[in-house]
């Protein structure tokens, strides 16, 4: 899948904020990004109003844009709720997908195991991997459904690009992807919302991981931040 270069500098800028180069509460200077990414103000502009949308930033009238502060604690209720949902489209796609949407699932899967098999940069296979959960969320045809996981999906975004980057995480993913498959396609509801659960649920060996690799994150560069109390 070719990705935009507004989508590289948003996903180099996530990768900056999780990987503590800018610290929670710290201040993000458009005019040090432009020179940081040798690029014009607008794309930069683009970028954080993209990550203010999903949370990573949050905006303080008068005094500029900071890295938001979300704890552990509140990453794994939002991915508690996001198994939930992605579990009810697993569910309803089984029971509702048609034959040429079922098509565009397999092959939305062939090109993740295409991607995972080539061992690269695991956000190629993040964005493979997007392009399949998509396909499901409309396979649900239930519109509301689709949007709300959407919103959560965004904020998440960062993290679970973090996630693939654990050890055998996108070997795993894609025998996960596998079971989802093989139970929509077989209209077994009950499977593929358990199957759609458990690949996004954080539990068991897969939180002690997410844990270590967040653990493992440099504290960030010394910069300009905000107080938690003038934060929204």
């Amino acid at each position: 899948m070719k990705i935009s270069s507004a989508q590289r500098l948003k996903d180099s800028l996530e990768n900056d904020i999780i990987n503590g180069r800018f610290a929670p509460g710290e201040r993000l200077d458009p005019e040090a990004l432009e020179k940081t990414f040798n690029v014009s103000r607008t794309p930069i502009r683009e970028a954080i109003q993209q990550l203010t949308a999903s949370g990573l930033v949050v905006v303080v009238p008068k005094k500029g844009t900071f890295v938001a502060k979300i704890g552990v604690d509140q990453l794994i209720e939002m991915f508690e709720v996001m198994a939930e949902l992605e579990g009810m489209c697993g569910r309803l796609a089984a029971r509702r997908i048609s034959t040429e949407e079922l098509v565009q699932l397999r092959a939305a899967l062939d090109r993740c195991e295409v991607s995972a098999q080539r061992q690269g940069d695991p956000d190629d296979y993040y964005y493979e991997n997007e392009v399949f959960h998509q396909c499901i969320y409309g396979a649900s045809h239930n519109a509301f459904l689709a949007e709300e996981v959407q919103q959560l999906k965004q904020r998440l975004k960062p993290y679970r690009r973090l996630q693939l980057r654990v050890r055998n995480r996108m070997a795993r993913s894609m025998q996960e992807h596998l079971d989802i498959y093989k139970a929509i396609e077989a209209g077994d509801a009950a499977a593929a919302e358990n199957a759609m659960r458990q690949h996004v649920l954080i539990q068991g060996e897969r939180f002690s991981d997410f844990i270590a690799s967040l653990k493992k994150l440099q504290t960030g560069q010394p910069g300009t931040k905000i107080s938690p109390a003038d934060l929204p």
